[in-house]
């Protein structure tokens, strides 16, 4: 990046924040968080710690970051490498990314930029200059794209408050800033799980890993009074609207389910997932150290 357009950029980001420091989400427990920023044309700097949100304004305003970072995990000494932290607890934060709901739209606004000549086109595999397949991928999202993790947000809502009884007011949602949303569910109970927990928990939302014992459809002696009903609360009643559709089709595509037997169903299942799970992205959840982009801050993917 060339050093006027450095110089722009700055000046526009530090005004921002100058002007409008007050749509910054300062989180709680400030002084227990890892801070960290990257500049334009440089590398990340970590281990920060700030006391309040005037130290986060100052530090804001002298260095004028490209981006602004958080840890979702509480530390006793945040300023100190990642094994002499002390990890207290985490924040339990979800990402949902329009690049990965495989959208049919992503190809009209998707580019490549090959890190050998440059050349920027619409190839996905090879440049058209110099036919290197190293390249970049750059997609800004459109309304579809916007639309659509809106919706798997709902669909994640759903869960947190009907399946695992999160107040709707200790959730809160924010935009990534470029192609998604962050969406942060504030609980005691929840703070305390570990990568492992987590994982499991992840997978309950992805409806993955789910087997047909759990719908009554066994390898020998299958029970269909355990079939769920449509008025059932999680996964179960969701599963039953989405194969059934209607109540008058449930007798018709029941027998058909239990006359297909065990290993269809199963692929049934599979398929379910890709449908009706919610589209989180499970790496982020259980990463119980990692540094989320500042709610409010700027997103210099963002334009």
């Amino acid at each position: 990046m060339q050093e006027t357009d450095i110089q722009f950029l700055e000046n526009s980001f530090k005004k921002y924040y100058f002007d409008h420091f007050n749509k910054i989400k300062v989180p709680e427990r400030t002084s227990e968080r890892e801070f960290g920023y990257q500049k334009f044309n440089s590398g990340m700097t970590r281990h920060i710690t700030i006391s309040n949100d005037k130290e986060l304004h100052l530090m804001l305003m002298n260095n004028i970051p490209s981006d602004v970072y958080c840890s979702n995990g509480y530390y006793t000494f945040p300023n100190l490498p990642m094994n002499e932290k002390d990890w207290k607890e985490a924040d339990l934060i979800f990402d949902i990314d329009a690049k990965d709901l495989n959208l049919s739209c992503r190809n009209n606004h998707t580019i490549t930029i090959c890190t050998n000549c440059k050349k920027i086109s619409n190839s996905l595999s090879q440049c058209t200059e110099c036919n290197s397949s190293k390249l970049e991928k750059k997609s800004l999202p459109c309304k579809n794209c916007i639309n659509a993790s809106k919706k798997e947000v709902e669909k994640l809502i759903d869960v947190l408050t009907n399946d695992l009884a999160i107040s709707q007011e200790n959730i809160q949602v924010y935009f990534s800033g470029n192609e998604g949303f962050h969406v942060y569910a504030y609980d005691l109970i929840f703070q305390k799980l570990g990568p492992r927990e987590r994982s499991d928990l992840t997978d309950y939302i992805l409806f993955k890993g789910i087997i047909p014992e759990t719908f009554g459809i066994r390898k020998f002696k299958s029970d269909k009074k355990s079939f769920p009903n449509f008025n059932e609360k999680g996964w179960r009643g969701r599963f039953s609207t989405y194969i059934f559709g209607s109540k008058s089709k449930r007798p018709k595509i029941l027998t058909e389910i239990f006359a297909n037997g065990y290993s269809f169903f199963q692929k049934t299942l599979d398929d379910a997932a890709e449908n009706i799970g919610v589209k989180i992205d499970p790496n982020v959840t259980v990463d119980i150290h990692r540094i989320f982009r500042l709610p409010g801050s700027i997103n210099s993917k963002s334009g």
